[in-house]
């Protein structure tokens, strides 16, 4: 795997991450922490290259899905049969490096649907709804870790990466072919409670199995203030022209030539203990987006969720808003490299932002009952800037979506789990290129780790 340094990536933002990382590296040397008396005993390094591979630990699992998607408009409905199976290795360090390697494949069993791994369906494919699941055998993993700093790691080669809540920055795990990137990374912990993530990545694989090329650099810093609540400070830098949000349609993505954006933002978030039983949760954040190398000038938005609620004992309750504010419906605030399945609803209607933006008010729930975990979502989304003023008497509520998810552990290998996803689109919106389809989607999951 060729890991390519452009020259001219070496602009100032980079020059300043490279600087930030250098900086934190020697504070990381010139404060190494006295070990106490009681600390425990770290096991013997190995004495051989052969021992660091046996001692280490698999990094495999097999995932068998059932996917069904029922969507207004399309004359068949989708029936997915896929198996991810991730087979992989991680080494202990042996004088201080390790190696994981791991490999990806999936394997589809019918074609009752699109696979989205190309721009237009598949032929014969158009009547079918698309499942972002296309059969793909590759390297998932395969980086190298020095670890001789202290309380820092650096990681050089293929890696799945996820930050915070995985809004901006993440694996999308959820699809069978995971997202990943290729780049440098630095991990550093040297100073009290604080988290340094630095990173520069030049290509990523997404889960349509496309190698998108660019040049990423991110930088966050995460403070612990007690061990569950915490404020995060992070940019993101995206110098990638054709990010996957840059269709043309009249009312999503953003229609741009160059997509590449900067996102700076500030995120504060825990659950604050009451006491054994209760807790209070909360998140505020804000993030501003802007054009970035030759990306659009159009480029301009932000972002801000807002959220409270309690949690008593394994259940949970709350109420957010998440705005992905319009830059006076000519550009949506952009998140290409988050696993957005998880925002807007499961049922991927809102993958990327239409040009109007998103302004989504949920509420979720989540618990236990024995050993069934039950966690739900009620999502009513609408647009920011509203489609009147773009088209007489278009309303501005997208719709309504609902969410079900039922998880149980069978073993401490074997884990099921049931989804179930439903978006009802809003009347109101009376123009076609804006309109979203009524979608239904199913899905049952079972995965075995070793």
């Amino acid at each position: 795997m060729m890991l390519r340094w452009q020259a001219e990536s070496a602009h100032p933002i980079a020059a300043f991450l490279m600087m930030l990382a250098l900086v934190t590296v020697i504070a990381a040397l010139c404060t190494v922490p006295a070990l106490a008396e009681d600390a425990p005993v770290a096991p013997p390094p190995p004495a051989s290259l052969l021992e660091a591979i046996t001692g280490g630990k698999p990094l495999t699992n097999f995932r068998l899905r059932y996917e069904h998607v029922d969507q207004d408009g399309k004359t068949e409905n989708a029936n997915a049969w896929t198996l991810r199976s991730l087979i992989g290795w991680q080494t202990i360090p042996f004088h201080d490096f390790s190696v994981t390697a791991q490999l990806i494949n999936v394997a589809v069993f019918n074609d009752d649907y699109d696979s989205f791994d190309k721009a237009l369906p598949e032929p014969g494919k158009s009547n079918y709804p698309r499942v972002v699941d296309p059969d793909n055998t590759d390297i998932n993993q395969l980086f190298v870790e020095y670890s001789g700093i202290p309380d820092t790691k650096v990681r050089l080669g293929r890696q799945s990466v996820k930050l915070d809540n995985v809004r901006f920055i993440g694996n999308v795990e959820f699809r069978q072919v995971m997202q990943v990137y290729d780049g440098i990374a630095l991990e550093n912990r040297s100073l009290p409670n604080t988290e340094i993530y630095l990173a520069h990545y030049d290509r990523i694989k997404q889960v349509t199995t496309k190698l998108q090329s660019g040049n990423v650099e991110i930088a966050n810093i995460k403070y612990k203030f007690n061990p569950t609540e915490n404020i995060v400070g992070y940019g993101y830098f995206l110098d990638l022209p054709r990010n996957g949000q840059n269709t043309g349609a009249a009312f999503t993505g953003t229609g741009f030539s160059d997509n590449s954006n900067r996102t700076l933002g500030l995120r504060l978030d825990g659950g604050h203990k009451i006491n054994n039983q209760w807790k209070i949760l909360y998140t505020a954040e804000y993030a501003k987006q802007n054009d970035y190398r030759s990306g659009n000038t159009l480029i301009d938005a932000h972002y801000y969720r807002v959220g409270a609620g309690a949690g008593y004992g394994d259940w949970s309750v709350r109420l957010d808003r998440e705005l992905l504010s319009s830059n006076d419906g000519k550009y949506g605030f952009q998140t290409p490299l988050g696993t957005n399945h998880l925002f807007q609803g499961w049922a991927d209607a809102f993958l990327t932002t239409p040009k109007q933006g998103i302004k989504d008010t949920f509420l979720s729930f989540g618990g236990k009952v024995f050993d069934v975990q039950l966690l739900g979502e009620y999502h009513w989304i609408d647009s920011d800037e509203g489609y009147a003023r773009f088209g007489g008497g278009i309303g501005d509520k997208y719709g309504k979506e609902f969410d079900l998810s039922i998880a149980y552990p069978f073993t401490k290998q074997i884990n099921a789990k049931l989804e179930y996803a439903s978006f009802t689109e809003d009347e109101r919106i009376a123009a076609a290129a804006a309109r979203k389809p009524d979608l239904e989607k199913l899905w049952l999951t079972v995965m075995y780790t070793f």
